[in-house]
């Protein structure tokens, strides 16, 4: 497992990681003894960062975590998210008191005496031109509650505004084959401001895992079946907002282009290691085995120009259109 740097966080982190969303909801389903054990295998393999949410499964995934940091003795970095349970999920509820209650729920869930890392949980556009939550992180970490935070994003405008806070030290956001819009001006400031970039949905909600077709299905709690079209939360967290026929022909495509003895899930993760602006990627996994083949990516050779260049066509031509403008 190779290491980067997560931005100014002075955090080192396995720069193939582990996102915790499928294992506390929306995924399908899930056993939490399956899940402990990729959490462990995950340690095993060198990752060091797990990237979880107070939402997922209403703190399951947090709990799966605090369990995981009790039975090793390796530094675990922890990151979480937080804002996503506010109901109506709207500006004015980003409040400090109820970004204190949030902290403090999560500290227990993860049995914790501070977070390593406080994301907001892609909060509404206009909560990046408030001062005054920004502020209330800050506070937050004075107090000892966070060492760092961030944010978690859904359009690269929000970044770029959201890194205009000093106390902004990463940003997540989906960065993937299908969503390449990152790595143009977003990706040049990030490094410019020494900020730590973590790619989400880097598997494009498994699309590029080669592992789908046609006749896929997906159970009825898994948000690739209920949120297609955005009916739950934004659209761009499932299939990268790629409509599916369309992300499966590029898919037949991209598979003409893998080096030999590499998975397509790992040329994914490949080409998104490839960009040094990227911190990390978080993958997320099930089982052990999707956190072995997701962390060999990290071992594996860099991808030739030629290749990246074909890869950079295959979005233009079939996917752009669709994608780049709205996120």
């Amino acid at each position: 497992m190779n290491y980067r740097l997560l931005g100014r966080t002075e955090m080192k982190v396995s720069e193939v990681s582990f996102g915790a969303w499928a294992i506390g909801s929306s995924w399908g389903a899930v056993d939490d003894r399956t899940s402990l054990l990729a959490l462990h295998r995950a340690v095993d393999l060198g990752v060091n960062f797990f990237d979880t949410a107070d939402v997922y499964g209403n703190g399951r995934s947090e709990r799966l975590i605090g369990k995981l940091l009790r039975e090793r003795s390796e530094k675990i970095y922890v990151a979480t998210k937080a804002g996503r349970r506010l109901s109506p999920h709207v500006a004015e509820k980003y409040t400090p008191q109820a970004l204190r209650k949030f902290v403090e729920d999560s500290l227990k869930n993860l049995r914790v005496e501070a977070l390593d890392l406080l994301q907001l949980h892609c909060p509404p556009t206009a909560v990046y031109y408030e001062p005054t939550v920004f502020e209330a992180l800050d506070h937050m970490v004075k107090a000892g509650k966070l060492r760092n935070y961030g944010v978690s994003v859904e359009k690269v405008e929000e970044a770029l505004k959201a890194i205009e806070f000093p106390g902004v030290k990463t940003v997540q956001i989906i960065f993937n084959i299908f969503r390449q819009r990152p790595a143009e001006l977003f990706f040049r400031e990030a490094r410019s401001r020494w900020i730590g970039v973590i790619a989400r949905v880097p598997l494009a909600s498994g699309l590029l895992s080669g592992r789908m077709s046609r006749s896929t299905r997906f159970s009825t709690d898994d948000h690739r079946a209920f949120n297609r079209r955005g009916q739950a939360f934004d659209r761009g967290e499932t299939f990268s907002g790629v409509e599916y026929a369309r992300g499966l022909a590029a898919v037949e495509e991209i598979r003409t282009l893998l080096p030999r003895g590499m998975s397509m899930a790992q040329f994914a993760l490949r080409w998104i290691l490839m960009h040094p602006a990227v911190s990390c990627a978080i993958p997320g996994a099930k089982t052990p085995a999707q956190v072995e083949e997701n962390c060999a990516a990290s071992s594996l050779p860099r991808l030739s120009r030629a290749t990246m260049r074909q890869l950079r066509q295959i979005y233009t031509r079939l996917i752009r259109a669709d994608v780049h403008q709205r996120w």
